[in-house]
């Protein structure tokens, strides 16, 4: 029966023809995980070297100093001399008023004087002729005593007349606006034939010469800060690159909100960008924490989500050359430059793997290579 037949032969190569195609997919794969291939990977030895905390924060660039700018007398604007985003020198003039009418009452004041001075004269001379006739009994005593005391009143009268004149004075200066600082005009808040008043703010005018970066740093760390603290400050226009800072002063009052205290610092760099007040900045405090531990790089450590930390481990340190791995359980304390402190399963000296360490298993033999960067003379081996 023929159609048997193949059915026959069907049914005996389908099992040999599956057997074939696992053979055919299971070897490579096989091949590629022979525990005997090694694999090459870079690594570094692990160091011990002081511990430094890395304390992240932000802050605003603030000017050196800023001033709201008024007027000291009230007036009709008559003349603007700067405009927003001038630059001044200290004293430049920046606003006049309408000096008429105090004008008028200065030179007022100062024909009063004149007119006391003539009169304080009269009364001196009418006293002298009154001097000379007492001793012949020409004039009694008490016209002479009358004629001085009116000398007296004369001199008060010149001193008011004087006064009011200075105070005259005094007020046409204050009818000028100067700068009392080197600066650029931020705002301008006044027109030509606007009527101002003392204490009405027409200027704001900034110091950004020397601009300061002031930050808000957590309470607990306030005993920790001082002015040779290390500082690296970042800012939007700079991109990634950092710029040295100074500590000027930590302000000793805690902010009850948010428990943070005030330090200000001042930008010590040279060739820094372009920079405006109210910037927002970024930077970095380095702590130190008084005590030394094994380091090794962030990409040597590896965190599992059950919470295992582990680093995997070469058995010696044969650079070029192959030697087995093992991974090591550690425990991982403070993180900075690059680096993360181990506290607990790892000594100084110990290689460990920073590339390639991804899919190891313990006991895989590894071709060990230097990670770039690392130093030589500082490695064993």
């Amino acid at each position: 029966m023929p159609r048997t037949a193949c059915q026959l032969l069907a049914l005996f190569y389908r099992p040999l023809t599956a057997a074939l195609l696992a053979v055919t997919i299971t070897v490579p794969f096989t091949q590629a995980q022979d525990p005997g291939t090694a694999i090459t990977v870079e690594g570094v030895a692990a160091t011990q070297r002081p511990v430094v905390e890395t304390i992240p924060v932000t802050g605003t660039l603030t000017p050196p100093r800023q001033a709201m700018l008024s007027v000291e007398v009230a007036g009709m604007v008559n003349k603007l001399h700067v405009d927003v985003g001038d630059r001044v020198e200290a004293g430049t003039p920046l606003l006049e008023l309408d000096r008429e009418l105090n004008g008028i009452a200065r030179d007022a004041a100062l024909a009063g004087v004149e007119q006391a001075r003539e009169a304080l004269a009269e009364s001196r001379r009418r006293l002298g002729e009154a001097q000379a006739l007492v001793g012949d009994n020409y004039i009694s005593e008490t016209e002479v005593l009358a004629l001085t005391s009116q000398v007296r009143i004369r001199e008060a009268e010149l001193r008011a007349a004087q006064i009011e004149a200075e105070r005259q004075s005094a007020l046409l200066r204050r009818h000028r606006v100067k700068a009392p600082f080197t600066g650029a005009i931020a705002q301008r808040m006044a027109e030509l034939g606007e009527w101002v008043e003392p204490g009405v703010a027409l200027f704001e005018l900034v110091d950004a010469r020397r601009l300061r970066a002031d930050f808000e740093v957590p309470q607990r760390f306030y005993g920790r800060i001082g002015e040779q603290t290390p500082l690296q400050v970042q800012f939007d226009a700079s991109g990634t690159r950092r710029f040295p800072a100074q500590v000027l002063h930590k302000v000793p009052l805690s902010r009850s909100g948010a428990r943070t205290f005030l330090l200000r610092t001042e930008i010590t760099g040279e060739r820094t960008p372009e920079l405006i007040a109210g910037m927002s900045v970024s930077a970095t405090l380095r702590l130190g924490t008084e005590r030394t531990a094994v380091v090794v790089p962030r990409d040597a450590v590896i965190r599992y989500p059950d919470g295992r930390v582990t680093v995997w481990m070469a058995a010696e340190a044969n650079w070029g050359g192959e030697t087995p791995v093992r991974e090591q359980p550690v425990k991982t304390g403070l993180g900075f430059d690059g680096l993360i402190e181990i506290e607990e399963g790892l000594g100084p000296g110990t290689v460990v793997v920073t590339r390639g360490n991804e899919g190891l298993r313990d006991g895989q033999r590894v071709i060990l290579q230097r990670a770039a960067g690392q130093d030589r003379e500082s490695t064993p081996g």
